[in-house]
């Protein structure tokens, strides 16, 4: 298998994990003083109770509270107070569409630049393609000539 076949094949099981998952992660917005506070307080627990909970001093847990409000936290410590909670950290970074099409929209991007000297020089010459064959030509390029490693060279 290559490594074009391993990474197409990576993305359809993510792709699919995250399909199952639903728009969960999206929905679930960080409160504004975090996730630690916002729980703890709903429990009705202090500060000091679950500083203690932790094995922590009650300045430590503040200073964890106010990192993880600023996004600063380290999972280790999140996960540290979502068992001293009865929580289970949830860790997930959630794509804003499927990964194929990701990768298919920054493939026609990358092969649209590859192409233009190329359509320049044809309309020069009054040979330029129809918009249907520019389209096949492109996905050709993609599909027998882009290497996938070129994708993400570039900063845009």
């Amino acid at each position: 298998m290559t490594p074009m076949q391993r990474a197409a094949n990576a993305r359809r099981h993510l792709d699919q994990r995250f399909r199952a998952a639903g728009h969960v992660g999206r929905h679930l917005a960080i409160p504004v003083k975090g996730w630690v506070r916002a729980i703890r307080e709903s429990l009705g627990m202090t500060a000091a109770q679950l500083a203690a909970r932790m094995g922590i001093s009650q300045a430590t847990l503040t200073n964890m509270e106010k990192a993880e409000a600023k996004g600063s936290i380290q999972l280790s410590s999140l996960k540290r107070a979502a068992e001293a909670m009865n929580c289970t950290l949830v860790y997930a970074l959630v794509p804003n569409e499927s990964l194929e099409a990701f990768v298919q929209k920054r493939a026609r991007v990358v092969a649209a630049e590859h192409l233009k000297p190329i359509e320049q020089t044809m309309r020069l010459e009054n040979q330029s393609l129809s918009d249907e064959e520019a389209k096949a030509q492109l996905d050709d390029y993609i599909r027998t000539r882009l290497d996938p490693r070129m994708l993400w060279d570039r900063l845009e």
